[in-house]
């Protein structure tokens, strides 16, 4: 594992993977990532921050089953390995920490 520092659209990444679950393909991770964000997401960027999250061993990939709608061709899956969620969490938590200090604006009054 290289680093697990997180960049800002490498943790949203990380995170649709997680929520996609089983689903977690790139077309479907930009169509999250649109819908949750209201950002437009580039498929060639989401596939270069796949690949770096996989060399980082954040997230571990397969190749499902071609599919004649695809015309034989094999969607590749992605999943979120244990360094991958302890990077999450580190980053939840130095969130979280950020929001506390704000005077009046802690997670807890909010």
């Amino acid at each position: 594992m290289k680093g697990t520092n997180l960049g800002e659209f490498e943790e949203l990444v990380l995170l649709t993977i997680a929520a996609l679950m089983s689903e977690a393909y790139s077309v479907a991770i930009c169509d999250e990532l649109e819908k949750q964000t209201g950002r437009s997401a580039k498929l060639g960027v989401v596939h270069a921050v796949l690949n770096r999250l996989e060399e980082k061993g954040l997230v571990k990939s397969k190749l499902g089953e071609a599919t004649s709608t695809r015309g034989g061709k094999r969607k590749r899956y992605y999943s979120v390995t244990a360094a991958g969620k302890s990077a999450l969490l580190k980053a939840k938590e130095v969130r979280d920490n950020l929001w506390n200090m704000i005077p009046g604006m802690s997670l807890k009054n909010i």
